[in-house]
């Protein structure tokens, strides 16, 4: 396989080394609007799947020595991700393994990072395990949970983590480091972590969750529940979920909607006429189109309330301007 890239931003003899480790895993100008929940996004200059905790481990080890850019991408919701595409190498991470432990009190699971939270969640409630009901409806990964205190329903993983693996950079030399981390460690606060001020400088390779027993029927009952009021609430479609982050003592959708924008559409990327916080693509949005709402919002909200809206989301690729 012949590799095509942008010299200035990744190393030829680099992506050899990652060829030789992973073979047709890597590849070259995949278009990342099929790896988002929102479907937009241009392409990723060297795209790498990998399919394990040690995959992943390995692979930001070899990044990092490298001084390889790189972006780490799970689920894809909650990202935006430019139209210009992303230089450098991104890793999708597909380590899903998941393990139960009921034969201690309280029982817990353990999973890898790639693993879809909403999946886990619902795989307890088989087991008439309870504690993640609110994560059911959840689209993103364990690792992405960890990293950002996702959270729904009046729980948030701050609540549930007992433990994460942490991959992180030494301060001093830049040596990759392996670590469990207690949850007191990742400094929780409202939709955020220590990990999101170590962006790009730590991975999370998988964590332990804490659970409580009860039946299948219990749990599956509550999780129906939540899901119903989500689909009352929330927004059938493409999208990268709560865009912003709700603003101490009020929402973000309540503002933008009382901001009179309910609706609006820029291309193919609206505004839900549901719940003014997310932004659907109807198709053919691009980011773009999606960004250029964004910045409607949080100009209109400023003027007419004083309010500056906070991004749940994170941009990724090139945003000039910013």
């Amino acid at each position: 396989m012949v590799i095509r890239f942008d010299t200035a931003a990744v190393n030829v003899g680099s992506i050899a080394r990652l060829q030789t480790i992973f073979g047709q895993r890597l590849q070259t100008g995949v278009q990342l609007n099929h790896f988002t929940s929102a479907r937009v996004g241009g392409a990723a200059e060297v795209l790498l799947e990998v399919d394990s905790a040690e995959e992943l481990e390995q692979a930001a080890t070899l990044l990092w020595s490298e001084a390889l850019p790189w972006k780490l991408l799970g689920g894809g919701s909650n990202v935006l991700v430019s139209d210009t595409g992303v230089r450098g190498v991104v890793v999708i991470n597909r380590a899903r393994k998941v393990r139960f432990d009921e034969d201690i009190d309280p029982p817990t699971v353990w999973a890898e990072s790639g693993a879809n939270f909403g999946l886990v969640a619902r795989q307890a409630a088989i087991r008439g395990l309870s504690g993640l009901e609110w994560a059911a409806g959840i689209p993103g990964t364990v690792g992405g949970a960890v990293a950002g205190n996702a959270g729904a329903h009046g729980g948030d993983m701050a609540g549930n983590l007992i433990v994460a693996t942490i991959l992180h950079r030494n301060t001093e030399d830049g040596a990759p480091v392996r670590e469990t981390w207690p949850v007191e460690r990742l400094e929780y606060a409202y939709r955020s972590s220590l990990l999101q001020r170590m962006l790009g400088k730590a991975v999370v390779l998988d964590a332990q969750l804490s659970l409580q027993r009860s039946t299948p029927e219990e749990v599956q009952a509550q999780i129906d529940k939540f899901v119903n009021y989500r689909r009352l609430t929330q927004p059938p479609g493409a999208s990268m979920g709560s865009m912003f982050k709700n603003p101490p003592g009020d929402y973000a959708g309540r503002l933008i909607e009382a901001a009179g924008l309910k609706g609006v559409q820029v291309g193919d990327a609206q505004i839900s006429t549901l719940h003014a916080n997310f932004f659907i693509n109807h198709g053919e949005a691009t980011a773009a189109d999606v960004y250029a709402l964004i910045e409607l919002a949080k100009r209109i909200v400023a003027e007419k309330f004083g309010v500056h809206l906070v991004l749940e989301i994170e941009l990724v690729g090139d945003w000039l301007g910013r």
